[in-house]
């Protein structure tokens, strides 16, 4: 099954697990639709090499996904009240219907984490790390992560040409609600001049004073890249324990549009902001990325094989690995803020809003 945000990568790399199963094994493959939802409810398919055929470079995911159900918090209608009500059992109900050997989840954070949960109920899962925000610890690598940086990147080359001509301030706002790895290598790659992220909190007079000296030195424009969950000094850090309607507010509010507002108000330059959005998810996988979910995927049937279950295939030092579900559930993976890309960034003249 493939939960949480779509993203480059998920069908290949359910090409990966079905032509393995099959090909080395001859395992018998069902795909649940839709993310936990389709284990909730029993939606399924069955799934074979034809039904794989031609999805290495096809974005999107054949299994469909839900962004937000969790299987142990179902808002359901009781009485004409609307309750939260723990619905994992009947995906364990599933699986003995199906007599499923080993479910395959491949998602980000709040998959893994569920996935967590329900290897305390006696099911032996895999999972498969996706994220195009790269903040799943215990892997270098999130597939669908460097294509996401590759799109960033391109929005980036294209937005200097346009800034350099009219004099302006651009910003491009893109993925990174409690991570800014998005941000920071698109910055980096795109030759950025700001770059904003979620680990370092900005200070909009630094920013302003940063676009005036290099106005001041003969560049009448500059390019700021943000990640959306960036925040100025003083403000909280979205995170893990924040609420969806939190970040679906500040969401709304828009990061980028509220510094295009406050540098106006500063410097005598106009600004233009570019959400990125869910270009960032559509489109087929860098060739990266579809190497990487090969790699992944046939190391999660090899791992099933073998019975290491309740473990997150990883890549460590560009070498396959696997980490437990323990170890995953509930965390993240930050930006280092002395880390070597940040120095890196700073080394070339980058300012990050401190």
């Amino acid at each position: 099954m493939t939960g949480g945000g779509d993203c480059p990568g998920l069908n290949s790399v359910i090409r990966a697990i079905v032509k393995t199963a099959v090909n080395k094994y001859e395992f018998e493959v069902i795909g649940f639709k839709d993310g936990y939802l389709g284990l909730v409810s029993n939606r399924f398919m069955k799934l074979g090499p034809n039904d794989v055929s031609g999805l290495l470079d096809k974005g999107g995911t054949i299994l469909g996904t839900t962004n937000s159900y969790d299987p142990f918090n179902v808002l359901t209608d009781q009485d004409g009240e609307k309750i939260e009500k723990d619905m994992s059992d009947r995906i364990v109900d599933t699986l003995k219907m199906h007599d499923i050997d080993c479910l395959i989840t491949i998602g980000g954070i709040n998959t893994i984490t569920a996935a967590y949960k329900l290897s305390k109920k006696g099911i032996q899962i895999i999972s498969v790390p996706k994220t195009i925000e790269n903040d799943v610890p215990g892997t270098d690598q999130s597939f669908g992560f460097l294509t996401a940086v590759d799109t960033a990147t391109q929005a980036l080359d294209k937005l200097h040409s346009t800034a350099e001509s009219h004099h302006r301030i651009m910003i491009l706002e893109v993925t990174g609600r409690r991570a800014g790895w998005v941000a920071l290598e698109s910055g980096i790659a795109g030759g950025a001049d700001i770059i904003l992220i979620p680990e370092i909190p900005y200070d909009i007079n630094s920013i302003a004073r940063s676009v005036l000296a290099r106005k001041n030195g003969g560049k009448n424009f500059s390019i700021i890249c943000v990640a959306d969950g960036c925040r100025p000094v003083g403000a909280a850090h979205v995170n893990k324990d924040s609420s969806s309607a939190d970040y679906d507010k500040q969401r709304l509010n828009s990061v980028g549009s509220q510094i295009a507002i406050e540098l106006e108000k500063l410097i005598n330059l106009e600004a233009r902001v570019t959400v990125l959005g869910y270009l960032q998810r559509g489109g087929e996988p860098s060739p990266f990325d579809r190497l990487l979910t090969t790699r992944l995927g046939v190391h999660a049937v090899n791992m099933a094989a073998e019975g290491d279950f309740n473990r997150m295939t990883s890549i460590v030092n560009n070498e396959l690995a696997s980490v437990d579900l323990a170890e995953v559930a509930g965390k993240g993976r930050f930006v280092p803020i002395e880390g070597e890309l940040v120095k890196i960034a700073r080394s070339m003249g980058v300012n990050f809003g401190d």
